[in-house]
């Protein structure tokens, strides 16, 4: 499990963005915080978050637009 970035609770590894429900809720508020995670949640869907790691080819130009 992870660990919000504000608070420290646990939240799941699957969540995109390391802030949990309450906290996010207190920094951007309702509107926001959903707008952050639906959009966080697509750009994972659709492949386009890379966390740096062995699996994310950054040299494909096929990357680039």
């Amino acid at each position: 499990m992870s660990k919000c970035i504000y608070c420290g609770c646990e939240i799941p590894d699957d969540r995109v963005i390391e802030v949990c429900d309450a906290c996010g809720l207190k920094v951007w508020g309702e509107k926001m915080f959903s707008t952050i995670v639906k959009n966080m949640n697509d750009a994972r869907d659709n492949g386009d978050l890379c966390h740096m790691n062995n699996t994310c080819d950054l040299l494909d130009e096929g990357n680039f637009r």
